[in-house]
């Protein structure tokens, strides 16, 4: 099971890094406007910079016919690093760049995907990650939690190994169905990720044990205290 923020705000992906066990970062046009008129590569290096070469890094195409997604995939590549996960729409269009861009060797996340003959196309087209759009497809009174398991089943069926990186979530709710689902990973936005930790009921009993601790112990004396005070 993997975990990815859609996000591009640095200050977001700092923070996230350290608390989540973060295999990647995916973003998209959309999110990259919510920072501005960023000086585009600079800002992907320095994302790159942030998670490491272990984790993954998804960026997506602009173009919208085949020849001019070649070329942004070509130019991703050779300013950021080639192992970065070109994101391309499952399209006419997109279906060709994906292709070619899988005989070349290249990392390809299928995206935009709201039925399940695209997720079945870029299963066999071989890409690495496809991306099921959740709440858009509940919005389209498409049953995501159905398509997500039939995804998986055709995965299981032909041997694939594309994963399915379920992605367009409102809440924490839709995350957990997708991954119940059947997808083998999950990419939701900060507000999304602090919603899945931000309870009443747990920090209630974080504070309920702390009061515990400080009926027998005394308030600020830590476990590392009582030990400097009994050695």
């Amino acid at each position: 099971m993997e975990f990815l923020l859609d996000t591009a705000n640095l200050e977001e992906i700092n923070y996230f890094k350290e608390v989540l066990p973060l295999s990647g970062i995916t973003s998209n046009p959309s999110i990259i406007k919510k920072e501005g008129k960023v000086d585009f590569f600079v800002h992907m290096n320095k994302i790159r910079e942030l998670i490491g070469i272990d984790r993954s890094l998804h960026i997506q195409v602009v173009s919208q016919n085949y020849e001019g997604m070649m070329k942004d995939a070509e130019t991703i590549l050779k300013q950021v690093d080639e192992q970065v996960f070109i994101k391309v729409p499952v399209t006419e269009e997109g279906l060709k760049a994906i292709q070619a861009l899988k005989r070349q060797g290249k990392n390809v996340t299928a995206t935009a995907i709201y039925t399940k003959i695209q997720a079945y196309y870029a299963i066999a087209a071989k890409v690495d990650y496809l991306a099921p759009y959740y709440n858009r497809m509940e919005n389209l009174n498409i049953d995501p939690n159905e398509a997500i398991q039939e995804m998986r089943n055709e995965i299981q069926r032909t041997g694939s190994t594309s994963k399915i990186l379920a992605a367009s979530f409102k809440n924490v709710g839709q995350v957990t169905k997708a991954l119940e689902a059947g997808a083998h990973a999950a990419t939701f936005s900060a507000e999304v990720a602090k919603q899945s930790l931000d309870m009443p009921s747990i920090s209630l009993a974080v504070a309920n044990f702390t009061a515990d601790w400080e009926a027998v112990y005394g308030e600020d004396m830590t476990i590392t205290d009582l030990f400097k005070s009994v050695n």
